[in-house]
């Protein structure tokens, strides 16, 4: 067992003329320390070899658990961010919903001057590029999530028994979230 015999280690040192590079080498001698047993050095190494390996790893998953804080943080506040505008997105769309419901009305009743029927189309192409998509059609199947039912009409027939059968004023959403619900009547089919 004794291949860890000791050796000299050797130094480069170089000296440098006018054109070329003198190369030599020296023996250094390390001693080993005077009354110290191989096998001792060697479980005193085995043991600082322990601890910087457990010490790598306390900071390697120190490293990985700020890592993960910092990258769910990141997409917290994306969230937050989106939520927040969608928000602002919502509350502005409400402000102006009245004002576009009455521009509207009186556009439907022939009331409207030229001018203001641009002002509508612009209102509507605001919407639309915030997102917001108005809904509720005379036909389609009523849904409590998307309509309020002001009233009942008698329906002629089976099929047209719960849908709507007049939008009052129309519902608004962006996305999957309503802003206004559709405020609508809706056949009723009595046998």
């Amino acid at each position: 067992m004794h291949f860890l015999t000791h050796r000299p280690t050797y130094a480069i040192v170089t000296a440098m003329n006018d054109d070329y590079e003198d190369v030599s080498f020296e023996a250094e001698h390390n001693e080993p320390p005077k009354g110290s047993d191989p096998q001792t050095r060697i479980l005193k190494l085995k043991a600082e070899l322990s601890a910087c390996h457990e010490e790598k790893q306390q900071n390697l998953d120190g490293w990985q658990r700020a890592k993960a804080d910092y990258v769910n943080a990141l997409k917290r506040f994306d969230e937050e961010k989106r939520s927040e505008r969608q928000r602002g997105v919502v509350h502005a769309a409400q402000a102006l919903l009245p004002a576009f419901d009455a521009l509207e009305r009186a556009k439907g009743h022939g009331d409207i001057p030229e001018g203001f029927a641009g002002i509508v189309k612009q209102l509507e192409s605001g919407f639309s590029s915030l997102g917001l998509d108005p809904f509720g059609v005379t036909g389609e199947p009523f849904d409590p999530a998307l309509h309020d039912a002001l009233g009942q009409d008698p329906a002629a027939s089976q099929e047209q028994d719960d849908t709507v059968s007049a939008v009052l004023e129309p519902g608004w959403k962006i996305g999957d979230a309503v802003i206004r619900p559709a405020k609508v009547r809706v056949y009723r089919y009595a046998a």
